[in-house]
């Protein structure tokens, strides 16, 4: 058994608090995702979980134990750094056996577990290379392999692709799902890109100024975001945002924007007459419309072509909406654009706190 707790844990340097009262457990068998912008101390947390970061407060436990004064080779986990870490005067085959020739482990041993597992990740051509003959994402692959030698309880990565170009990333994303798939070992897995996090994650942990922020499946965290910066972080294209003001009438809400107004259910939000809101709607929410109710329109500022669709960015109430729609009949800058919303499709969070108003 491999699960993770962590609890009330706390990071200092000096008077600054980096990580600050982080509670989380992780089950066994489970894929946790940190997700959250540079700076926000989710490496920091996964180098303190792997023992090369000391914990300033709280407890971390492995598989029930806990781990805080445990040199990193004890606690039974691997990592995979962003920079591959391999050594290049190195044939592939010594890098992949460098962790088990330190632990004594018998040569005939090694060599089964390295075919064993370059078998898995298909690198069984290159063992007699040097990690320079090789592509990004062949050395990554390595540097997983490496990792995995060790049969570790628990996997952590740090940004493991942010060093490769788009193509490499999706192709390296899909081979890390289908091994975690077959190994089912807990994982670990720190990024600032949310598609890896959205793909990848049973849960993700998404992080702020060295607090979590919100915990949830990928569903959860993109349809019932917690927090205005939750909703702004997820999703692709970015959410709108329209200042709006609540506005009690006979059997339903109206919210007030500077450029019109949108009629809600009595039953979808805790809301107080007066009160002053942001309203959220994500571009793939607003449909093409010449009349009806809850409409923004304005003028076609900008036309990104996307393929199969184009982002529309246009001025309604004084900020900039951008609307996703059909590349085939999207409109050209400058002509006039109206645009409509279900109210099943709006997301209210408080504007001093923050907070969603979504009723629970």
């Amino acid at each position: 058994m491999a699960n993770i707790v962590c609890s009330n844990v706390d990071k200092q340097y000096g008077a600054v608090d980096v990580i600050k009262d982080f509670n989380l457990d992780v089950a066994d068998h489970e894929f946790i995702v940190f997700l959250g912008p540079s700076g926000c101390g989710k490496s920091t947390l996964l180098r303190m979980i792997a023992g090369l970061e000391d914990i300033s407060g709280g407890i971390v436990s492995i598989g029930g134990r806990a781990v805080n004064d445990l040199p990193p080779r004890d606690r039974g986990v691997a990592m995979v750094f962003q920079n591959y870490a391999l050594y290049p005067h190195m044939t592939i085959y010594d890098n992949i056996a460098f962790g088990l020739k330190r632990m004594k482990v018998p040569k005939a041993e090694i060599d089964t577990r390295i075919r064993a597992v370059s078998a898995t990740l298909g690198l069984e051509p290159y063992l007699a290379r040097k990690p320079t003959e090789l592509s990004g994402g062949q050395q990554q692959r390595v540097a997983i392999a490496r990792a995995m030698i060790k049969t570790p309880r628990v996997f952590l990565f740090d940004e493991p692709l942010s060093n490769l170009d788009a193509k490499l990333r999706n192709h390296m994303r899909v081979e890390i799902a289908r091994l975690h798939q077959k190994l089912k070992t807990t994982t670990i897995y720190v990024t600032h890109d949310q598609l890896e996090a959205m793909t990848l994650a049973d849960r993700i942990v998404l992080m702020k100024g060295g607090a979590i922020e919100q915990v949830g499946t990928p569903a959860e965290i993109y349809e019932r975001p917690r927090t205005l910066f939750v909703a702004g972080f997820i999703g692709t294209p970015n959410m709108n945002f329209i200042d709006v003001t609540a506005e009690k009438t006979e059997g339903s809400w109206l919210l007030r924007s500077a450029g019109g107004s949108f009629a809600i259910s009595d039953d979808r939000f805790t809301l107080r007459h007066g009160q002053t809101l942001v309203l959220g709607i994500r571009p793939a929410d607003l449909a093409p419309a010449e009349s009806g109710l809850n409409r923004v329109e304005g003028i076609a500022d900008l036309v990104e072509f996307h393929g199969n669709d184009a982002l529309v960015t246009f001025l309604f109430a004084g900020k900039e909406i951008g609307a996703l729609v059909k590349a085939s009949g999207c409109p050209r800058p400058g002509e006039a654009v109206s645009f409509t919303i279900e109210p099943n499709g709006l997301h209210l969070f408080d504007r001093e706190s923050g907070l969603s108003v979504l009723s629970t």
